[in-house]
């Protein structure tokens, strides 16, 4: 069975359709290139800029010389390692209230059907339509006074761990990925006389860890890059995650030293990307097991 595509293999062994096969081919990487890797590069750049070439009209490409020591300015002036070991501290907190809590909703609309599972899924995916702007308001003010305890979160880290929790897209993706684990392979392990935890533990999250590696990444990154949320929680400035101190000490440095601390706030993520970025297509991509 032939595969068709949008150039013929008789157009393509021409020498003509050759050419405009790879300049085509060509001018999409270098768009697509410049479409991700420009903004990094004016981000990095302008860090290294004078505070006058920073601002200056029209701006310049290539700054005229080269100052890293903004970025040590910005590391320190805006306690940058504060606020960055508080983002970490609230990224790995939501990821394993994530990873238990999240994983085991899914566990249980997956392989153990309780009653009411499907409407309660149901439910839980109606939630994504909201806008996410819409239930701050409701979220504050739990957050003020916690029903039953009666208890204020505020400046807490469970005023950013809580909510995290209630992530109905993963608890989907989880359940999907669970759902394509073959039935046969869990009936083997209830007849040697697994209980439920066990097989969760010893069967589905060993086969499952492409996916929870897509779930930990969305959890560290959906913190990391939030800001509204944790400006209302977290008022306290030695608190703070590094988006909101950013913003906070935004206008008291100049132009510069506040593009050189964007820079280094991004970095992680990006790394973290990069390092992790073929876990992630394989976990959003994979379907179940083979063999």
């Amino acid at each position: 069975m032939s595969t068709r595509t949008l150039i013929s293999p008789a157009q393509l062994a021409r020498p003509r359709g050759k050419v405009v096969y790879w300049v085509c081919f060509a001018l999409v990487v270098v768009l697509f290139t410049l479409a991700f890797l420009g903004p990094l590069y004016w981000m990095v750049s302008g860090g290294l800029k004078t505070t006058q070439e920073a601002v200056q009209t029209p701006p310049t490409w290539v700054p005229g010389s080269a100052h890293p020591e903004n970025y040590q300015r910005a590391w320190e002036v805006m306690d940058l390692a504060k606020l960055l070991m508080n983002t970490l501290y609230y990224a790995f907190g939501a990821l394993a209230f994530q990873l238990v809590l999240d994983v085991a909703a899914a566990y249980s609309l997956s392989k153990l059907r309780p009653v009411l599972g499907k409407a309660i899924l149901g439910l839980m995916l109606a939630t994504l339509m909201i806008p996410a702007t819409v239930l701050v308001v409701p979220q504050y003010l739990t957050v003020l006074d916690v029903p039953i305890v009666e208890r204020n979160l505020l400046n807490s880290p469970w005023a950013i761990w809580l909510p995290s929790v209630t992530n109905a897209f993963n608890i989907f993706l989880l359940k999907r990925f669970f759902d394509s684990i073959p039935k046969e392979l869990l009936d083997a392990a209830s007849m040697d006389g697994a209980g439920p935890l066990r097989v969760l533990w010893s069967i589905v999250l060993p086969v499952s860890r492409p996916i929870l590696g897509v779930v930990s990444i969305f959890a560290v990154v959906g913190v990391w890059k939030d800001f509204l949320w944790p400006m209302l929680v977290l008022p306290d400035p030695s608190k703070q995650t590094l988006a909101v101190g950013i913003y906070s000490l935004a206008t008291s440095v100049p132009e510069n030293v506040l593009i050189a601390s964007l820079t280094i706030a991004s970095l992680p993520t990006l790394i973290l990307f990069l390092i992790f970025q073929r876990n992630i297509m394989s976990g959003l991509t994979a379907g179940g097991l083979k063999g």
